[in-house]
């Protein structure tokens, strides 16, 4: 391998690293709410829809970097978050394991169709003068976006670890999640953790959506899409599984960059897909899950 193709390899790599970052952030959400509330959010990537189309709402109306719509889309994703568990999950009481995948694939249509409603179907992005600037690191040439998409991963990503190990919230979250009624008996009011569980998860896609909006074209049913990466980012690393999640969607990312380097970009989102299967197959578990014998 000569230094041309060693450079162009670095440079897929770490493309592929950065985008893996996005993905780990995505799952992380839906990994969060699964490891505590056992739900599958199958409407997951319809919040990061609504992150999209907040920031392109904010750009248009009043000129505002995408950046700088995070102060609007985080605090909207949670309150809909928090709002959307104590109003809808939170009625399916003992049911809300099996009821919650089709509560949560009918808030899909919902918000995917809301959006359609308000803002029409045709691909919409962001012209800012960033979106296609690259700068050079070490003979590697990265987006500016993807590297702030990077550094917001890794933020956001270290803020929650700081929530839930450095916290009284974030003892109360974990000890919800290892046993609901032992948290009960200690005075965790568990429902009311779950609800922030759930709109942490829920800011924590809709944030995403803002940092991808620089670099996609948003449109009603862009996050069909995403809730399939995070659902194969959470199976990679272990559904459940905070720290799986970060390596899952690092994995998926560096996979799905190689496979349209070495292969062809037209079927990049069938490689994540074969990675995903050969794990149902040969470790149904995920990388860092742990396997339960039956007895």
């Amino acid at each position: 391998m000569d230094s041309a193709q060693t450079t162009a390899l670095i440079q897929t790599v770490a493309q592929g690293l950065l985008t893996g970052g996005l993905y780990a952030l995505i799952g992380t959400g839906l990994s969060l709410i699964f490891g505590v509330m056992r739900v599958i959010n199958f409407a997951h990537g319809d919040f990061l829809a609504i992150g999209m189309f907040i920031t392109l709402a904010l750009f248009r109306a009043f000129d505002l970097d995408p950046y700088f719509s995070l102060l609007v889309a985080a605090p909207v994703g949670f309150a809909l978050g928090f709002l959307i568990q104590r109003v809808v999950l939170a009625r399916l009481g003992d049911r809300l394991s099996e009821a919650s995948m089709l509560a949560t694939l009918g808030l899909g249509l919902i918000i995917s169709n809301t959006l359609l409603l308000t803002f029409g179907a045709q691909p919409q992005n962001i012209n800012v003068a960033y979106a296609t600037q690259t700068v050079q690191l070490g003979g590697v040439q990265l987006s500016i976006p993807l590297i702030v998409a990077g550094l917001g991963t890794l933020v956001s990503i270290a803020a929650l670890n700081f929530v839930l190990y450095r916290t009284e919230l974030g003892r109360a979250i974990r000890a919800t999640a290892q046993n609901p009624l032992g948290a009960e008996l200690q005075g965790v009011k568990t429902a009311h953790i779950q609800a922030i569980v759930f709109g942490m998860g829920v800011a924590f896609a809709a944030i995403a959506g803002v940092l991808l909006m620089p670099l996609l074209y948003a449109f009603p049913t862009v996050g069909e899409n995403y809730t399939t990466k995070a659902f194969i980012v959470t199976v990679l690393g272990g559904l459940g599984n905070l720290p799986g999640a970060v390596v899952g969607g690092l994995v998926l990312g560096v996979i799905e960059s190689l496979g349209a380097f070495y292969v062809s970009n037209n079927y990049r989102d069938a490689y994540g897909l074969v990675a995903f299967l050969l794990v149902l197959l040969l470790r149904p578990e995920g990388l860092f899950g742990k396997t339960v014998k039956r007895v």
